[in-house]
């Protein structure tokens, strides 16, 4: 089983700030670079059979994780094995195809999950499409950034 979430900062979270400054600028002209680094903290969270492979107890920037999800999603989905990668973390996650299972490592833990492909693909999908719903209903004008079409679910 896989549960895989988002949870933006609430009213008061200093995180909230990530969120509230995008009022302030053109959303289309964001960089990329600055939407990973500055904008749309969360915290997220990856459980694979029990295992927490990305924990929900720190926050990372929404945009990162997305553009690192649509990579690997594209990687497996071609047959390649892939990762995933964070801006401010050093952590990467190891996604390895073993026939129609994907197995999942740490580069900072010990754990070590199996999990079906498809399901994990099916995972993925729902998260960017999570994602990318929740960016354009708080900013419309994202539709037209071309970072946040890179993981458009169209």
């Amino acid at each position: 089983m896989i549960h895989f979430s988002f949870e933006p900062p609430g009213p008061g979270s200093p995180w909230r700030d990530t969120w509230d400054k995008v009022r302030q600028v053109s959303p289309a002209a964001i960089s990329e670079m600055d939407l990973c680094y500055k904008y749309f903290g969360v915290r997220a969270e990856l459980v694979v059979d029990g295992v927490e492979v990305i924990s929900g107890q720190g926050y990372l920037t929404l945009v990162d994780l997305a553009l690192s999800l649509r990579h690997a999603l594209n990687r497996l989905s071609s047959g390649e094995d892939s990762a995933i990668g964070f801006t401010e973390n050093d952590e990467v996650i190891r996604l390895r195809r073993e026939g129609d299972l994907v197995v999942i490592t740490s580069s900072k833990h010990e754990w070590r999950v199996s999990v079906d492909r498809e399901e994990l693909v099916g995972t993925f999908v729902e998260f960017l499409r999570e994602a990318y719903s929740h960016l354009i209903g708080f900013a419309p004008g994202l539709a037209d950034n071309p970072a946040i079409r890179g993981f458009s679910p169209e």
